[in-house]
């Protein structure tokens, strides 16, 4: 997993950013609310580890930020903010779960595993579409039962952000901020031929057409 690990102190965060290495993620970490904000609008993670009291912009309103600007990313506060006001401030932030300071690093891999449950989130570069289908991100390629098919990169991101939100529609403006974050937003259109392309080696009924919304991974 790539994981951006907000936290400001030095030696916890070093702790952390070891442990996760052991484990074999990928782990940026950054001291200050707004140094999270601008990696956060400038690349793609799959969980975000918040520390709430951090310097210019705190985690509950750096997530807050975040959810209204349409970053879905997954979050983990980790903090000592322990008051039951705390507790519930973090989840109208939008986090998906709250772990108290001070926490043992077992707890910490626990919270992460059920994320990646959660969200679909694979430990590998290969993402399980449907049954014996496959995406393998390195390749840039899709593996239908044995054969396959050499994708564009971005209807690699586009497909992986689909699945891993499978559960709910989706929309062209949702996919511009999620999959090209800084980089030149697309036209709609462009989104739309990458979604055909898609719908090609998977099936028509692989992505589904929301009218008026947008569209939704059929798995």
């Amino acid at each position: 997993m790539k994981i951006l690990l907000l936290e400001d102190d030095l030696i916890l965060n070093e702790i952390i950013q070891e442990h996760l290495l052991e484990r074999n993620h990928s782990v940026i970490c950054v001291f200050s609310g707004d140094e999270a904000q601008g990696i956060i609008y400038s690349q793609t993670f799959d969980l975000m580890l918040l520390d709430v009291n951090v310097p210019n912009i705190n985690g509950f309103e750096l997530l807050e930020d975040l959810r209204k600007n349409g970053i879905k990313t997954p979050a983990i506060f980790l903090t000592s903010a322990h008051m039951l006001e705390d507790i519930e401030k973090g989840f109208k932030s939008g986090c998906d779960d709250y772990i108290k300071k001070p926490f043992e690093l077992r707890e910490l891999d626990l919270r992460i595993e059920n994320i990646k449950r959660l969200h679909n989130i694979s430990p590998s570069n290969n993402i399980e579409i449907s049954n014996k289908v496959f995406l393998d991100k390195d390749s840039l390629t899709i593996n239908n039962n044995g054969n396959t098919i050499h994708i564009a990169q971005k209807e690699s991101e586009v497909l992986e952000y689909l699945i891993k939100n499978r559960n709910k529609s989706v929309s062209i403006e949702e996919l511009s901020i999620n999959v090209w974050a800084y980089e030149e937003a697309p036209i709609a259109s462009t989104i739309r031929t990458y979604i055909k392309n898609l719908r090609k080696i998977l099936g028509e009924d692989s992505i589904i057409n929301i009218r008026g919304v947008g569209y939704r991974f059929n798995s």
